[in-house]
């Protein structure tokens, strides 16, 4: 029964993120940060920034990490949503009560209870969709997702299996609000959970195909997130249990993800060139209200609105 409660957990949350990344880009345009075009420079800055991010939340004392991690929430609320919500004080009003909730449930009914957990995934999914999408929009392409995502796999494992620095950040996180994952649990033998890092990397490769290659990136990537981002990580870890007769204390989902979103890439950069964001307009009603994204123009390479 327990397999099937992760299973389906993992699953769900894996696809609420996905659908919900493409329905804010579908629907939504950010403003567009004078940085100019993503490269292989900032890819390398990326990864820089999570090998360093684990040390920096290991290093702050236990009390302060909550804090730390509730005011990156709440930051990336802001701006992900400020094209949303312009009224600033609406929308800081209902970051405050997202915040807030979180902390209630946990304080109202622990760490392992349904409520906190239910609040806690909503903010983390909401702030995935927001990352997503500013990195998405801002002119991300699929070969850096993919080149990231292949690095990520091997720094997952590096840190999983020879220096457990993943499994030291989540014991630090223990007992304390504002976990940097999404989840389920239902007493102490139902329970499933995702890794907000995870949940990034299936909804910024799934945005960015469909950017660049419309609905068939939409197809390989959500096949791609169930296959290898939700199904083969839980199977492994069981798989492992039974042969073993010892439950893996951790199975990177990366491991599996991330080789095959850079197969993925390879596969769909055969259908030609990454449509660009500038090649990407965005309907709309009379009413104003944004509508799916279509494709500028007849030059080759570009594709029929997905």
């Amino acid at each position: 029964m327990s397999v099937f409660f992760q299973l389906a957990v993992t699953t769900a949350l894996a696809l609420a993120v996905v659908a919900g990344a493409v329905a804010y880009f579908r629907a939504v345009r950010t403003p567009r940060p004078p940085v100019g075009v993503f490269n292989g420079a900032d890819i390398v800055l990326m990864m820089g920034f999570v090998l360093a991010l684990p040390y920096v939340y290991l290093a702050l004392p236990g009390a302060v990490l909550p804090v730390v991690l509730a005011l990156v929430f709440a930051g990336g609320l802001s701006v992900g949503y400020q094209p949303l919500i312009a009224n600033g004080r609406l929308r800081w009003a209902l970051i405050l009560a997202l915040i807030a909730s979180v902390l209630v449930s946990h304080l109202a009914f622990g760490e392992t209870a349904p409520p906190y957990w239910v609040a806690n995934s909503v903010v983390v999914c909401l702030v995935v969709i927001s990352a997503t999408n500013l990195n998405v929009q801002g002119g991300i392409r699929l070969r850096n997702v993919a080149r990231f995502l292949l690095a990520l796999a091997a720094y997952d494992a590096f840190f999983a299996w020879v220096v457990p620095l993943t499994q030291e950040l989540a014991d630090a996180v223990q007992g304390y609000p504002y976990a940097p994952a999404a989840g389920l649990r239902i007493g102490e033998d139902l329970g499933g959970v995702v890794g907000m890092g995870d949940l990034l990397a299936y909804a910024l490769f799934t945005t960015t195909a469909f950017k660049a290659y419309g609905k068939p990136g939409l197809r390989t990537g959500t096949v791609l997130v169930v296959l290898f981002g939700a199904l083969a990580p839980v199977a492994a870890q069981h798989l492992v249990a039974a042969v073993t007769g010892d439950e893996p204390a951790l199975i990177p989902a990366q491991v599996f993800f991330g080789p095959a979103a850079y197969v993925g890439y390879r596969l769909l950069r055969r259908r030609g060139p990454e449509r660009r964001m500038a090649e990407v307009v965005f309907r709309r009603d009379a009413d104003g209200a944004a509508r799916q994204p279509a494709v500028r123009g007849t030059a080759a390479g570009a594709r029929t609105a997905p």
